[in-house]
């Protein structure tokens, strides 16, 4: 892991299309100001997790899924 040290207002890029900066710093939180393209998704890591939880769900579940599209149709 790389640990950098940032002052309020500093950045980090990391290629050419992805910047993180320090836009605040409040107590013990860090507000940081993300710029990278649409197609990039950025979430909090916990948000990322439940999502890749959710994926693994509907993948172990097809014929749910298929059950509920077929009834739709009905």
């Amino acid at each position: 892991m790389l640990v950098l040290t940032r002052r309020l207002n500093e950045a980090i890029q990391i290629g050419e299309d992805i910047e993180i900066k320090i836009v605040g710093v409040e107590g013990d939180q860090i507000k940081l100001g993300i710029s990278a393209p649409k197609e990039i998704d950025v979430h909090r890591k916990e948000v990322y997790l439940e999502i890749q939880q959710e994926n693994k769900q509907a993948l172990n579940n097809p014929d749910d899924l298929l059950n509920l599209l077929n009834a739709r149709k009905e």
